[in-house]
């Protein structure tokens, strides 16, 4: 990063979905949303360019730098939701005996889910426009948490200076989700007994036709606590209140 400092904003609704790409009858979500998601709610924010995708041209690793932590536990509920029956003409089917117009598929959703959102870019002008939408509650488009139906509300925690930090061979506290096959060192977890771990494979980056040009495992816990590590990459120590250690999605 060429500059030190970062903007916090909190991210919250009653519901989210973040759909796993191999699902097909039965809608699942990721537990956490993918890093392709988080670019779609900050674009939104921004008011990027959605015609053929634009937006997500700004959003390469190299250029955007997202980090994310839970604030509250991951909870799935199963919601059954009414969708267009496509087998056939619809004016067909809702004349045919025992053909009905819709069906009904049950979605797998994450209840009452809140994040902690870290963000820095290297253009200036995208990094500046976000800062005052954010401080002023303003976005261009309807920001959501994975459908449209799930929309999300906000609130800017500020801008803070962040100072690169080593963990020299100890065990360090990580409070955002970790990348975990570029951030840990071999044996580098140290598990917490009350602590319920996960591991999940993720999109990383979209090109402008949303075909994911990069994956990426995840380890997070399920109720938002810090992860001790060891890391043989630098992390970022966040200076305000709270001291958090982060780490960015790459």
């Amino acid at each position: 990063m060429e500059e030190n400092k970062i903007l916090i904003f909190d991210v919250w609704g009653d519901y989210a979905h973040f759909r796993r790409f191999y699902t097909t009858t039965s809608p699942l979500t990721f537990p956490i949303p993918p890093r392709t998601a988080l670019c779609g709610l900050i674009g939104a924010i921004l008011g990027l360019e959605k015609e053929n995708n634009q937006y997500l041209k700004y959003f390469s690793t190299s250029q955007a730098f997202i980090g994310l932590k839970l604030s509250e536990p991951v909870k799935k509920v199963r919601i059954a939701e009414n969708l267009i029956n496509t087998k056939g003409n619809y004016f067909t089917l809702i004349k045919k005996s025992g053909h009905e117009p819709r069906t009904q598929i049950s979605f797998e959703f994450i209840k009452n889910p809140k994040y902690k959102i870290y963000f820095y870019h290297r253009d200036e002008g995208i990094y500046r426009q976000m800062e005052k939408n954010l401080k002023y509650h303003k976005s261009i488009y309807t920001p959501c948490l994975g459908l449209s139906e799930n929309i999300a509300n906000f609130k800017f925690v500020g801008e803070f200076k962040i100072e690169s930090q080593n963990s020299d061979g100890d065990f360090v506290e990580i409070n955002s989700i970790l990348p975990a096959e570029k951030t840990l060192s071999e044996g580098g977890v140290r598990f917490d007994r009350d602590s319920e771990y996960f591991s999940v494979r993720i999109p990383i980056e979209l090109n402008t036709e949303r075909i994911v040009t990069k994956y990426g495992d995840i380890l997070f816990e399920r109720n938002g606590k810090s992860i001790k590590v060891k890391t043989d990459r630098p992390y970022w120590k966040v200076i305000n209140d709270t001291r958090e250690n982060i780490v960015f999605i790459e």
